[in-house]
């Protein structure tokens, strides 16, 4: 099976994700070797958390799983964009349907986005 060049970047390649239907960028995330191969066989989205040290099942807490449509890789073969169906609306741990809920406008972040559940209900923190 052909494989993202992790070894390019210290084992990690980052993986832009988008909404199928709409092209929609949800978030940017990272892929170890086995993350990857977990995603491809399963076809739900799996990352590597930097911040935990481990593999990270989108949705395993919050029931937002993202079912993968298509993987696309790029030119030099070590970023990944995955097509997704994300379930339950929201991909950002903070509620949101994407993770880029904040525009820069004019010198400060203001809020775009709605949120679609509460992070202190589904993980118990802010």
């Amino acid at each position: 099976m052909w494989k993202p060049d992790f070894a390019k970047q210290g084992g990690l390649v980052p993986v832009v994700v988008q909404e199928d239907e709409t092209g929609e960028v949800l978030m940017v995330a990272y892929m170890n070797e086995e993350a990857f191969e977990e995603t491809v066989r399963t076809g739900r989205a799996c990352y590597y958390s930097r911040s935990r040290g481990k593999l990270w099942r989108k949705g395993e807490e919050s029931g937002h799983v993202q079912e993968v449509r298509a993987i696309y890789v790029d030119c030099d073969g070590d970023t990944v964009l995955l097509r997704v169906h994300q379930v339950g609306g929201a991909a950002c741990h903070e509620g949101y349907r994407s993770c880029f809920f904040r525009k820069y406008d004019q010198g400060r972040l203001v809020t775009v986005g709605e949120r679609v559940f509460d992070p202190q209900r589904v993980y118990g923190k802010k």
